[in-house]
């Protein structure tokens, strides 16, 4: 049997369940032999039912027990919920906390290929860190901030330097190490997978780059990076222009980096919608999440576009 897959169920106020749902009736009889989902099972079961969706689950105490493919195997966190689709914040908080660091304890074995957690809303991880890129970051170990925010899609992807900080912090935290650390791990991934170095074009900051003033951003920090970077051999170019970029010159390049999160997602979303995953590099094990958000307003409407996370299934099972 190949290397198992770690899928974590999520928030459990969004639409995780439907998407699970949709994804597995897709996914042939090899690849579910590789799942392994970590949710509540009881939670899971009553959505499932509201929803009207019939699918077999089953319960299993560890990754070692290997049950018929066309079961749902659960690795069950015994919580109580009383409303499946209404889960306080502090029980949810909770159950996410939870799947998160079990998701992570099984992904740094040699049998796990790597862990998916469907969307989660960052509220509920607030109080231990800003997102889930950063929590998984801080529960790896890893220093100087060189994990990364990598959107893929086979035709472009995109990396925001800054991820989930607020407009009026961006400049206080970008400096030339925080960009080389980033750019030296996708350079070193994308070879790894791909067995070549990408074409990569990076942002500056401003609109029209300051005008390339002494004192902005783009003079003092991406463009003596850029410059470390190709001592390299890093085949970078920039900075760029953000507002025009989109347009057609991305197409040159495979992958675009941003000063901070809308800068890329923005238009890399408009261009490609559902059809991108969220990788995390930089981790000791790779971690995937869909590239949408729990889309509270679509919960229990079976209106739920499973595509992304059908990517990630597939991109963890071919790698």
């Amino acid at each position: 049997m190949k290397k198992k897959i770690i899928l974590l169920s999520g928030d459990p106020n969004s639409i995780n369940s439907e998407i699970i749902y949709k994804s597995w009736i897709k996914l042939n009889s090899s690849t579910r032999k590789k799942i392994y989902l970590i949710s509540n099972f009881e939670l899971l079961k009553q959505q499932f039912k509201k929803l009207k969706y019939s699918i077999k689950l089953i319960k299993v105490d560890s990754v070692n027990d290997r049950i018929q493919y066309n079961k749902l195997k659960v690795l069950d966190l015994n919580l109580k919920f009383k409303n499946p689709f209404n889960v306080p914040q502090k029980s949810a908080s909770k159950f996410i906390i939870n799947s998160l660091n079990y998701g992570h304890k099984l992904a740094l074995r040699k049998d796990v290929h790597g862990l998916i957690n469907c969307p989660i809303n960052k509220k509920l991880l607030r109080k231990n860190n800003t997102g889930v890129t950063e929590y998984l970051a801080s529960k790896c170990g890893v220093v100087n901030n060189s994990e990364v925010m990598f959107i893929f899609n086979k035709k472009l992807s995109v990396c925001p330097i800054t991820t989930h900080i607020n407009i009026n912090q961006i400049n206080k935290k970008i400096n030339k190490k925080l960009i080389t650390n980033k750019i030296l791990t996708i350079q070193k991934w994308f070879k790894k997978k791909f067995h070549r170095s990408p074409k990569i074009g990076i942002l500056g900051l401003n609109p029209h780059n300051a005008e390339l003033k002494n004192n902005s951003e783009e003079k003092r920090i991406i463009i003596p990076s850029i410059l470390k970077l190709k001592k390299f051999k890093i085949d970078i170019k920039g900075p760029l222009v953000a507002d025009t970029l989109f347009i057609k010159d991305y197409k040159k390049f495979d992958i675009i980096v941003g000063m901070y999160h809308d800068q890329v997602l923005t238009p890399f979303k408009t261009l490609f919608k559902f059809n991108a995953i969220n990788i995390t590099l930089g981790l000791k094990y790779l971690r995937i999440s869909p590239d949408h958000g729990v889309a509270t307003d679509l919960i229990g409407k079976k209106k739920a576009n499973p595509t992304s996370l059908i990517n990630c299934i597939n991109f963890l099972n071919f790698f």
